[in-house]
């Protein structure tokens, strides 16, 4: 009963909203819609706060870096890092609400629930705090802008590899988490690729809830339920950020498709255990919303677009040794991505 039910929910998010989420229109260049922030005294540091979905997920880690490395860039600019030990979208709301009572300079945030931001997002800006979304966004809210992937084309991506890697037949399980904007489009733009296949059949489709243990968890009783399985399409990079996690995985025959890119993932698929990884910018996801931040604050310059997609880089075992170097001059901070 309980299964059914998931299913259900899932099925209703994707046909009751199988189209993409409009989004909000470009603002005009050099014209704010927001209001203006106060003035700082020259020489003033400014204080951007940075609230990730929580803090166990390792692919937040690196848009740290990437914040405090274009701060120290700035110079005059101090990130400050807090947010959830867990996936709780009630103390995202309340970490959010407590940097606006702080007064902080500029806000940049990954949404875990939307629909529950907005308000306070909103609350911000009527302040003259900036806030800036990225990874996971609030479009229905009064934020400045958005820096991250486009995530119904890359769920789209995901499902074109994954037909490919199958010759478009075969049964499969999609692992995802329910709730967030960015983790729900992606679900979309898969569903929309495997439709065209009917020999595809999707066995189950697994809510871990953000959550690495979950995620260990699902593949294990799945890899003994469905004997089966052809594939694997995973819209975050939970079975990639720990080494072991698809270990249940005979992934000789059975083909593996996940989000993200960062360590230990491209030694996961030398080994052979993924076949095809979808890399985000995640430096950027810091770099970026600090420089748009700062340029608001400072220069009262806004973006030309509120919409600022990144793009993605599509790993597979051909360019994962290429992808290896470009990871390596990220690390060192020689480019921002």
């Amino acid at each position: 009963m309980k299964k059914l039910l998931g299913i259900l929910v899932i099925w209703s998010i994707i046909f009751c909203g199988c189209k993409q989420k409009e989004s909000p229109k470009p603002m005009e260049p050099g014209k704010p819609v927001q209001p203006v922030p106060e003035t700082k005294q020259p020489g003033a540091k400014l204080r951007f706060a940075f609230i990730p979905k929580t803090l166990t997920i390792p692919v937040f880690n690196y848009a740290r870096i990437g914040a405090e490395r274009k701060a120290a860039q700035l110079g005059n600019v101090e990130i400050i890092w807090h947010g959830p030990d867990t996936s709780d979208p009630l103390k995202q709301k309340e970490i959010l609400e407590s940097f606006i009572a702080q007064r902080v300079d500029g806000i940049a945030i990954s949404c875990l629930n939307s629909d529950l931001v907005t308000p306070s997002i909103n609350k911000a800006v009527s302040q003259g705090i900036p806030v800036v979304t990225w990874d996971s966004d609030a479009p229905k809210s009064k934020r400045i802008a958005f820096y991250g992937v486009n995530d119904f084309e890359s769920g789209q991506i995901m499902g074109e590899e994954l037909v490919k890697l199958l010759n478009g037949k075969g049964k499969i399980a999609i692992m995802t988490t329910l709730g967030a904007d960015n983790l729900e489009s992606r679900l979309k733009g898969v569903m929309s690729v495997l439709k065209k296949y009917p020999e595809i059949k999707i066995l189950e489709i697994f809510d871990c809830r953000d959550d690495i243990l979950v995620s260990k968890q699902y593949i294990e009783s799945a890899s003994k339920k469905y004997l089966d399985l052809d594939g694997w399409i995973s819209t975050g990079g939970w079975p990639v950020f720990n080494e072991n996690i698809l270990d249940p995985v005979d992934t000789k025959r059975i083909k593996v498709v996940a989000f993200d890119t960062i360590p230990p993932a491209p030694e996961i698929m030398k080994k052979g255990k993924a076949h095809v990884l979808i890399g985000q910018k995640y430096f950027g996801w810091g770099a970026v919303p600090t420089q748009i931040l700062y340029d608001i604050v400072v220069n009262k310059k806004y973006p030309e677009n509120p919409i600022i997609y990144s793009g993605v880089d599509v790993v597979t075992q051909e360019n994962v040794d290429q992808y290896l170097q470009k990871w390596s001059r990220m690390e060192k901070g020689e480019i921002f991505e």
